[in-house]
């Protein structure tokens, strides 16, 4: 969602409270109504609990709990054990095909949640391929692997708490080469690589008798998730949404242009961006990042994390050594050899960091490729 969109449609109050540092939040969701008024309904909830859950900083890797239960119609929310406490619906209304739904929200934002506590892991991102290239012949829409790969980096980067892309890329991605995979991630560094391919882009009639004829779409798509240390396959999911094709039958479209993304169809695409970027948190967001060290000079260290990865001068790590190896089957794995060396952050750069090492004697241990755990503050 651009955000001249998010300026025009949403409405923001916050209140702190300064004993609690709770706070409530009332915003106004949308979503194209299609199938039914009650899915554009739970679609426009989400996307204003969403909105609250981004913007004060809470923890969004819990966003998928509360989704089977924002599905219900009701006036009144309550939730236990997450930083979302009550959600209560203020108003809807429905305008040239779109609905819109105002909600207050009450979010108690928790200081242990894990993006506080450690840095973003960087991801490498491969190009989404379509499976079935004719499906793409309405609209000519041949290049939207490429776009939503785009629209993918976009929202990581925008809306992520986790993650980082450290770079794209065009070389297939193969989980049945582990090797070249934690090499292709090593050139990168990438903790993890994301592949991903659009599976179905069928379109389907809905005739009307006293009204144009609707084209409704369909957009699935499936992403797997690689560990860029060891190969292992660490997630597989499958999406899907269909819309509304409010294009022209014979036209062509250019799929990097506004006019795509904010129509019913380009706004159905980006929600299915947005819940891959959500099961990324959900699924991999507590998993440790691990800063390599990746040159040594006396006593500083130089390692491959930086600004864009909420690295900040006086940070405190622990220093692992790595002892990777192959075993019988073929298949790197990692090991991680804990160490009393610490190392606190002196400079800190866009994408690296130099850190002094707090025991001198220990330092001509260090070696690249060593790794390295954030410690919390005291």
């Amino acid at each position: 969602m651009s955000k001249k969109y998010l300026t025009l449609l949403s409405s923001l109050s916050l209140l702190l409270s300064s004993q609690s540092f709770a706070a409530w939040f009332e915003v106004t969701g949308s979503a194209v109504q299609l199938e039914s008024e009650s899915t554009a309904r739970k679609n426009a909830l989400e996307d204003a609990v969403f909105q609250a859950m981004s913007y004060s900083g809470a923890d969004i890797s819990t966003f998928g709990y509360l989704q089977p239960y924002l599905e219900t119609e009701r006036s009144e929310y309550q939730f236990s054990g997450n930083e979302v406490r009550h959600v209560s619906v203020v108003k809807t209304r429905k305008r040239s095909g779109k609905y819109y739904l105002t909600a207050r929200i009450d979010i108690y934002p928790s200081a242990k949640t894990c993006h506080k506590v450690q840095y973003k892991k960087g991801l490498l991102l491969g190009e989404f391929s379509i499976a079935y290239p004719q499906h793409a012949s309405l609209g000519g829409i041949y290049q939207l692997g490429e776009s939503f790969t785009s629209i993918l980096k976009r929202q990581i980067e925008r809306r992520s708490q986790s993650f980082v892309v450290s770079n794209t890329t065009r070389v297939p991605i193969s989980p049945g080469q582990p090797a070249m995979m934690t090499m292709l991630a090593e050139d990168n560094d990438a903790q993890y690589i994301i592949s991903g391919e659009i599976t179905d882009l069928t379109s389907t009639l809905d005739q009307k008798l006293l009204r144009s004829d609707q084209i409704n779409r369909q957009f699935a798509a499936n992403i797997q998730v690689m560990d860029g240390k060891t190969g292992e396959t660490l997630m597989q999911n499958n999406y899907r949404e269909i819309a509304e094709w409010p294009f022209d039958r014979i036209s062509t479209l250019d799929t990097q242009s506004a006019r795509f993304w904010q129509s019913s169809y380009g706004q159905a695409v980006q929600r299915v961006s947005r819940n891959m970027m959500l099961d990324l948190e959900s699924t991999l967001a507590c998993r440790a990042s691990l800063p390599e060290v990746v040159n040594t000079h006396g006593s500083m260290v130089q390692v491959n994390v930086g600004r864009i990865h909420g690295v900040k001068a006086g940070d405190k790590l622990a220093l692992w050594h790595s002892a990777g190896f192959i075993d019988q089957q073929g298949i790197p794995r990692n090991r991680m050899i804990q160490t009393d060396i610490t190392l606190t952050v002196d400079r800190v750069y866009e994408k690296s960091a130099e850190l002094l090492v707090e025991q001198p004697d220990l330092a001509a241990s260090i070696q690249p490729g060593d790794l390295l755990t954030k410690q919390r503050a005291e």
